[in-house]
């Protein structure tokens, strides 16, 4: 697997890593605990080395469940986490998706790194990313001090934002470019091929500043691994789901989504690599990226992702068509397409 040094930890983690968010929370429909763990075991048996969770991701359970299949192979693998969620006084998923309170106290912070901690059973956490934080929250300087203080104590090795929600691309925007510029900080965002808002600002300023950016999505939530068609149901707790509930955002996300990648498959026929394939290594194409994490929830889609890296990377003539693509919507809505 191909690797990429993070930051100034001396870590060397596989680019492209497994998140956990769909073997550790209700919303892609799986909900077996050892089929969970089997898969985790196979992912490092591929050669994946990076592992990234959250301790809001079953409320603990994805923390705990990484520690139950890999503790093992602790000095073997990278693992991030998140933090800022108060699961605690309100448990659960919330109604309609909504967001919980967040809780950016040093006091809170402390204590909820000492349970993630000993949730993944182990003295460190290699990335501690806070978890869809709003700018003010980096601003916090008694926030930062906590962090550093917890990185100097050796429980962390590095921090950053995760930032959240997807819905809100526009005010990511100035939160990315805010910690990688003002504070020096890894980012984690939402990037892929047909969503490019975070990508386009962030990942220049991140290379210039030297800041490592992990990516999340890189798939459009299943659209770029062209498995969909217009007929596509999603189950009722598939949080894909809410993006269909309407025929406006059915059209926006599903049905263009759908007509876009035909007009990709040009980054596959002659290049060797499933439409899977081309989005992830379309992704790796940026420097600043350190760590991609698709939502992985079978086997064989697992095998499909960890072999992205004996396909040909992207070349520069592929890239430029993509960005030309991109640029103009597709061609798909003339009126709004620019010139």
């Amino acid at each position: 697997m191909d690797t990429r040094p993070l930051g100034d930890t001396g870590l060397n983690p596989s680019v492209i890593g497994f998140g956990l968010w769909t073997v550790s929370t209700t919303m892609w429909g799986i909900s077996d605990d050892e089929f969970g763990k089997d898969l985790l075991n196979h992912a490092f048996n591929l050669g994946i080395t990076f592992y990234d969770t959250a301790d809001v991701y079953g409320d603990g359970k994805g923390e705990t469940l990484l520690a139950d299949a890999l503790g093992a192979h602790r000095d073997e693998i990278v693992i991030a986490t998140k933090f800022g969620y108060d699961f605690v006084n309100y448990p659960g998923v919330q109604a309609g998706q909504r967001e919980r309170p967040h809780d950016w106290s040093p006091a809170f912070v402390r204590a909820a790194c000492e349970a993630s901690l000993k949730r993944l059973n182990t003295d460190r956490i290699d990335v501690y990313q806070m978890h869809n934080p709003r700018i003010e929250a980096m601003q916090s300087e008694d926030l930062i001090s906590c962090l550093e203080d917890l990185k100097a104590e050796g429980k962390i090795r590095l921090y950053g934002a995760a930032l959240g929600p997807a819905l809100k691309p526009e005010r990511q925007v100035d939160e990315g470019l805010y910690a990688v510029k003002e504070r020096k900080m890894l980012v984690h965002i939402i990037m892929n091929m047909l969503e490019q808002q975070l990508s386009g600002p962030i990942c220049p300023a991140a290379s210039e500043n030297g800041v490592p950016v992990l990516v999340r999505v890189p798939h459009a939530s299943g659209v770029l691994e062209g498995a969909f068609d217009e007929t596509i149901q999603f189950s009722p707790n598939d949080h894909r789901s809410f993006r269909v509930t309407t025929n406006e955002m059915r059209r926006a996300w599903l049905d263009d989504g759908i007509k876009k990648l035909e007009m990709l498959k040009f980054c596959c026929e002659d290049a060797g690599r499933t439409p899977a394939q081309m989005a992830l290594q379309w992704v790796k194409s940026h420097s600043s990226i350190r760590g991609i994490f698709p939502n992985i929830y079978d086997h064989k889609q697992l095998e499909e992702f960890a072999a992205t890296d004996t396909t040909r990377p992207f070349s520069q003539e592929e890239l430029a068509k993509v960005a030309e693509l991109y640029a103009n919507d597709f061609y798909l809505h003339r009126e709004t397409a620019s010139v």
